[in-house]
């Protein structure tokens, strides 16, 4: 079976046809990779999600969440992160961070979330509809959120958005100005992080940062290691995630104008956003895999997994599987029941930032479509090389007065 699911593939688009083989005919298939080790490839919703709630059988911490074997001492690193970690560990440490993704703290947001939207929004208008939408329009909204609840002063948010691509476009060109590009950014985002948390000792603020610092259970707090981490882990992911997820939703929208038409006319129906806003998350899927660890010999689908080897579940086809979604290749904005898996299968590593990041695709979208009734690209967008994160990195776009 000729299967590839590296970084050529998806800069070139999402393989949904070798997703639908895969989960017909080999949910549960190895996949080879040049110059290292292989991986089973899991592509049905059900398999993922029960890999996703296991984490005694399926570590996230044993060999991190990245399709290629890092050396021990990326390893070191990826551990002080969140997603690379298992209970008990992983769970004590959401504990100390969780304050900052409540609903409540959320809600708070959200007003200038809708606030910031328009303004973006209105930027637009100035250039007469005609934007670069990821670096105009799309980076926007998720970077200005992350780096206010954080603590980044405006002056740095191109910095950080910077950092960000290094780090996040490791396998594209584009991104990088040499081989040990992206771990020399994470090395200047944690000396920056550190000025950052001496700055905020000095001078406590009501920001995440802060909370991070004063964060205290049963009299555990989190190292300066840790809280360094973290601040990689929210600005990356925080920015990175929600700048695709917008960009893929116009994207399919300008695709389809009877679809951009229906919603540019219900901006006041709240009931058709939310199911809009839950199949824009289905269909652009920002991350297109994680990795586990098997800690023990197992079996799946009749398929003999040995403890150590890799096993990939891939989001961008439980979100497409059609045991679970009726006609999963239409975009259906009124699609209900939802239960996509954008945000993670369940289970311990469910992203703290969904509520955040539905929120600020939704103010976004209601903006540019509150004052653009239609939109057309100028040029191909272009996607983004990488087996990770499911990126576009330029999308040309005229919206119409």
């Amino acid at each position: 079976m000729q299967i590839d699911l590296l970084e050529d593939t998806w800069e070139r688009g999402v393989p949904h046809g070798q997703f639908a083989r895969l989960r017909k005919e080999a949910p549960v298939f190895w996949h080879e990779v040049p110059d290292d080790t292989g991986f089973w490839a899991v592509t049905r919703y059900h398999d993922v999600k029960a890999i996703s709630r296991d984490h005694q059988t399926w570590s996230s911490e044993a060999g991190g969440t990245f399709i290629r074997t890092l050396s021990s001492q990326e390893m070191a690193v990826a551990r002080l992160m969140l997603l690379n970690m298992d209970p008990p560990k992983q769970s004590r440490y959401r504990r100390l961070v969780s304050a900052g993704f409540t609903p409540r703290t959320v809600g708070k947001l959200a007003e200038a979330i809708r606030a910031r939207a328009a303004r973006i929004a209105d930027t637009v208008a100035d250039k007469d509809g005609e934007v670069e939408f990821v670096a105009d329009v799309a980076q926007h909204l998720p970077l200005q959120t992350i780096c206010d609840m954080v603590g980044v002063p405006e002056s740095d948010h191109q910095m950080i958005f910077d950092w960000s691509n290094r780090l996040s476009g490791s396998q594209d060109p584009d991104f990088q100005s040499g081989p040990d590009d992206g771990d020399d950014a994470g090395a200047e985002m944690f000396v920056y992080c550190d000025g950052l948390v001496e700055e905020r000792r000095a001078n406590p603020r009501d920001d995440i940062l802060t909370a991070l610092i004063n964060a205290e259970i049963d009299g555990d707090k989190l190292s300066r290691d840790e809280i360094d981490a973290f601040f990689v882990m929210l600005t990356v992911a925080g920015n990175e995630t929600t700048r695709n997820l917008i960009s893929h939703a116009v994207l399919a929208l300008i695709e389809r104008p009877d679809v951009y038409r229906e919603l540019a006319g219900s901006l006041e129906d709240e009931e058709l956003w939310r199911s809009a806003t839950e199949e824009f998350l289905r269909w652009g899927s920002s991350i297109h895999n994680f990795r586990r660890t098997a800690l023990r010999d197992t079996e799946l689908h009749g398929q003999k997994i040995t403890e150590g080897e890799k096993v990939v579940t891939f989001y961008a086809s439980a979100n497409y599987d059609e045991e679970i979604f009726t006609d999963p290749l239409t975009l259906d904005i009124r699609r209900t029941p939802n239960d996509h898996v954008t945000f993670g299968g369940g289970g311990p590593h469910f992203c703290l930032g969904a509520g955040l990041a539905r929120a600020q695709i939704t103010a976004m979208l209601r903006e540019l479509l509150r004052r653009f009734p239609a939109a057309e690209f100028t040029a191909p967008p272009r996607r983004m090389r990488s087996d990770f994160i499911n990126g576009i990195k330029h999308m040309p776009v005229r919206f119409h007065l």
